[in-house]
């Protein structure tokens, strides 16, 4: 068994290279060639997809066959990411062994051993910095491995460490907001059952529930309940947090009954106190469906759309105040009739933006959707959400829709 401690010192490596051919075993590999193989590595941000570009890229470097020892698994637990003839592999139990009995390898460091059968193997740790994700296994009929491929497998070992290290990184702070923002929408409060509320987020793309757009429902006194839609600038585990604080805020300070306006001024206030908050539009809708009544106030926000039994949806033109966060104030409140047949629903910006498009050409494609005369709130969302196509937005998407109960059909 041949053991090399010596610490390795990589080339620059250029990530612009190209492909990977066989190599000619005869010849040492050129520089070019170690730069196309650490090119192919770490194309995703998927560790399972870096271990495969890494074993691939170790065949076609050396031959053989080349797998992944996971670490932190028990001895002999078996390979990953197999790439080349799984025959030449040694056994993974013997590969664990030798790797445990190998001692703390230096930076870089490789152990050259033989399987038995007429093979070599060699085993190179995946180590970036103090991070330790495993080892590369090689093995090839051929001839032993050299020290110059010991030294490349090394390096491509240690770029793809580099980006598993990367991945679970990701993965983590993914993990940590997709919990976030998943408790948040579970709970956007419980609105007076004289009202029928339907809530939908879509966040933009398919991969995580990751930004600053937020629906909430707060019961107020007498039968009134406060409807709230908002949107934090930017995306990412930051607008999250700001959502989060925005709207702790909003349900401490909704508890007074104050009316909208001074909601939303309070709210401003209290923000802009914090230099790091980032600002937020938003709009708060007061339904009181005893006077059958709406109050709104907005702080930059997009106007609520009301749909008539007809399924006919217009503006409601509302007073724009400064974001929230300026510290700038300046709200004003404006109420409208509201029956139990119409339907309210507040929406953040992603609903019907597309870029290069003027706004009101946007508002007006909303205002155009047929809704039919017998749908709920539900199917008021389903509605919207199909027409206009949200799947394919280019921004989250929150969108709250509401409507009084009629006490007729009211147990």
């Amino acid at each position: 068994m041949a053991n090399w401690h010596q610490p390795f010192r990589p080339p620059a490596v250029d990530t612009a290279g190209g492909g990977i051919s066989a190599p000619d075993l005869r010849k040492p590999v050129g520089v070019a060639e170690l730069r196309a193989a650490a090119s192919a590595i770490g194309t995703t941000l998927d560790e399972g997809t870096t271990c495969l570009e890494l074993t691939r890229a170790a065949v076609a470097q050396a031959g053989g066959a080349a797998a992944v020892l996971p670490a932190g698994r028990a001895v002999g637990s078996g390979y990953e990411a197999v790439s080349g003839n799984p025959c030449l592999l040694p056994e993974a139990g013997q590969a664990g062994v030798v790797v445990c009995g190998s001692g703390e390898p230096a930076e870089g460091g490789a152990v050259s051993w033989s399987p038995g059968g007429g093979r070599t193997a060699l085993s190179v740790p995946l180590v970036t910095g103090s991070h330790s994700y495993g080892t590369l296994v090689c093995a090839r009929a051929e001839a032993p491995f050299t020290r110059a491929e010991a030294d490349h497998m090394a390096f491509l070992a240690e770029r793809a460490a580099s980006h598993i290290r990367h991945a679970r990184e990701h993965d983590a702070v993914s993990s940590i907001v997709g919990k976030l923002q998943r408790a948040l929408l579970a709970e956007p409060g419980r609105p007076h059952p004289n009202l029928d509320v339907a809530i939908r987020y879509l966040p933009v793309g398919q991969s995580s529930l990751v930004g600053g757009d937020w629906c909430e429902t707060v019961r107020l006194h007498f039968g009134r309940t406060l409807l709230v839609v908002g949107d934090v600038m930017g995306h990412g585990l930051e607008a999250a947090v700001d959502m989060t604080a925005y709207r702790s805020s909003l349900r401490y300070i909704a508890s007074a009954d104050l009316p909208p306006h001074r909601v939303l001024r309070q709210l401003d206030e209290m923000a802009s106190g914090e230099p790091d908050r980032r600002p937020a539009t938003c709009l708060l809708a007061r339904l009181d469906p005893n006077r059958g009544q709406v109050t709104l106030a907005s702080a930059g926000h997009l106007p609520p759309v009301v749909i008539d039994g007809e399924g006919r949806a217009s503006l409601l033109p509302v007073p724009v105040g400064p974001p929230l966060g300026t510290g700038l104030g300046g709200y004003e409140p404006a109420t409208y009739r509201l029956a139990p047949g119409q339907t309210l629903m507040l929406f953040t910006d992603g609903l019907v933006e597309h870029r290069g498009e003027d706004i009101d050409q946007s508002l007006d494609r909303l205002t155009g959707v047929g809704f039919g005369t017998a749908s709920g709130v539900e199917q008021v969302l389903d509605t919207v959400v199909a027409r206009l196509d949200v799947q394919q937005a280019e921004d989250d998407v929150a969108v709250l829709a509401a409507r009084i109960r009629d006490r007729r059909t009211q147990d």
